[in-house]
C-alpha cells in the first residue's frame, strides 16, 4: 500500500521533523500546539522554553550562503578539523599522581560464607580474634593482622566491621584491590559503614582513581565525620575536580559537535527539497509545446488532447495514474506526460489527481484510453 501523501509533501514533512529535532522548542510555538499536544499524548515530552529563531535564521543563512560547491561544503570541514583533536586530547588535564602504588594482583582473599550464622560461641571467638588483630596492627604487624581478621571472619561472616578492618590492614600492605574487595562486602552487609566508604576512598585514591575517592570520602564524613577521612578529602579534591571539568568540558563539545551535525543534516535536507521543488516545477514547466516527443500543443483545442491520447505511452500512463492517482509521482520527471497532465489541469479536467483540482474520475471523450465503462474506450466507440 502506497502513502497517501506527495513526495513533495513527505520530503517538506522530513525536513521540518529534522528540525524539530535540532530545535525541540519549535512545538513550544502557539501554531503547533497540535502537534505538541500529539506527542505528549503517545507519552513524548517537549523540553520547555522557546526557540531562538533569529539565531535560527542566522545559522541558515551561514550555511546556505555560498552559491558554489566549494562554498556549501566549507562547513562541514571546518567543524571536523577544529573539534576531532579537542574531543579526544587529554594535554589539558594535568593531574597530581603522586603517592599512587601499582595495584596489586594477588589472588583473592578468603570471605567466608555469607549465609552462615554464627554460634554465640563462634560469636565470642571472633571477637576474641578480632581483639588480637587489633592488638597486631597497633604493633604494625599488618600480615598478623590480616591473618587474625580472616580466622575472625570465617568464624562470623556477618560482621561488616571484621572486613573493613581487615582492608585497613591491606591499605598499609600497599594492597589497595584486596582493600577495595573487603570493603565492599562490608557494605554488602552494612550499606552505612563509614569505615568501609572510608577505607575503600583510600584505597582508590591509592590506585588513582580520584572520582571515586572523592566520592567514597565524602560518603564517609556524612554518615560520620573523621578528621582523616577529611583530610584525606581535601588531598583528593583537586585532582577529582579536574577530571570532572575535564568531563565536562567533552561532553560539551561533544553535544556542540552533534548539534553542527544536526544543522548540517537540516541544511542538506532543505538543499535537497529546494531541489527537488525546482525540478519538479521544471519538468511541470518542461510541457511546453513540443516538448519531450513533440506534442503540439499550438492551441488549447480539444483535438491536440485527442492526438496525445492516441499515443500507446501516454495511454498507458494516463490509465496507471487514473486507477491509482498516487501514481502520478513515478511521472514527475516526465516532460511528455506532464504537459499532457498540465493541460488537463488547465481545461479544469485534472481533479482526483493531488495537484490538479477538477478532475472527475474519467477520461470520456479521449481514444485508445481503454478501460471503465464510459471512460475512454467508450467515446472512443461513439
Amino acid at each position: 500500500m502506497e502513502c497517501p501523501i506527495n513526495p513533495a509533501e513527505l520530503q517538506k514533512l522530513k525536513v521540518f521533523i529534522d528540525l524539530c529535532q535540532t530545535t525541540p522548542q519549535l512545538l513550544n510555538l502557539p501554531q503547533l500546539n497540535f502537534l505538541k499536544s500529539f506527542i505528549e499524548s503517545l507519552g513524548g515530552k517537549v523540553p520547555g522554553g522557546q526557540p531562538d529563531l533569529a539565531d535560527m535564521m542566522g545559522g541558515q543563512k551561514a550555511t546556505s550562503g555560498g552559491a558554489s560547491g566549494a562554498a556549501s561544503e566549507e562547513p562541514q570541514t571546518k567543524p571536523s578539523t577544529a573539534t576531532a583533536p579537542e574531543s579526544d586530547s587529554e594535554s589539558d588535564l594535568e593531574l597530581d599522581n603522586e603517592g599512587c602504588v601499582e595495584p596489586d594482583t594477588e589472588p583473592d582473599q578468603p570471605m567466608g560464607v555469607a549465609e552462615k550464622e554464627p554460634t554465640e560461641e563462634e560469636f565470642d571467638q571472633a571477637n576474641d580474634l578480632r581483639s588480637q588483630a587489633a592488638a597486631a596492627y597497633s604493633e604494625q604487624k599488618y600480615d598478623e593482622a590480616v591473618k587474625l581478621f580472616a580466622e575472625a571472619i570465617q568464624l562470623n561472616p556477618k560482621s561488616a566491621l571484621y572486613y573493613a578492618k581487615r582492608g585497613q590492614s591491606y591499605l598499609k600492605l600497599q594492597k589497595p584491590n584486596a582493600c577495595i574487595r573487603d570493603c565492599n562486602r562490608a557494605l554488602e552487609i552494612n550499606p552505612d559503614s563509614a569505615t568501609a566508604y572510608k577505607f575503600r576512598g583510600r584505597a582508590n585514591r591509592l590506585l588513582g582513581r580520584w572520582e571515586d575517592a572523592a566520592k567514597d570520602l565524602r560518603q564517609a564524613c556524612k554518615l560520620d565525620f573523621d578528621e582523616e577521612a577529611d583530610e584525606w578529602l581535601k588531598e583528593v579534591t583537586p585532582n577529582a575536580k579536574k577530571i570532572e571539568q575535564h568531563k565536562q568540558k567533552q561532553e560539551r563539545r561533544r553535544q556542540e559537535r552533534e548539534f553542527r551535525e544536526r544543522q548540517e543534516r537540516v541544511r542538506l535536507a532543505q538543499e535537497a527539497n529546494r531541489k527537488a521543488a525546482e525540478e519538479g516545477a521544471g519538468a511541470g514547466a518542461g510541457g511546453a509545446p513540443n516538448a519531450g516527443g513533440g506534442m503540439p500543443f499550438g492551441d488549447d483545442s480539444a483535438e491536440d488532447l485527442m492526438n496525445a491520447f492516441r499515443d500507446p505511452e501516454m495511454t498507458a500512463a494516463m490509465s496507471d495514474i487514473f486507477s491509482n492517482p498516487a501514481n502520478i509521482s513515478k511521472y514527475q520527471n516526465n516532460p511528455k506526460i506532464m504537459s499532457v497532465l498540465m493541460k488537463l489541469y488547465s481545461k479544469g479536467l485534472g481533479g482526483g489527481i493531488p495537484g490538479f483540482p477538477g478532475f472527475n474520475g474519467g477520461a470520456g471523450g479521449f481514444p485508445n484510453f481503454g478501460g471503465s465503462d464510459g471512460g475512454a474506450g467508450a467515446s472512443a466507440g461513439a
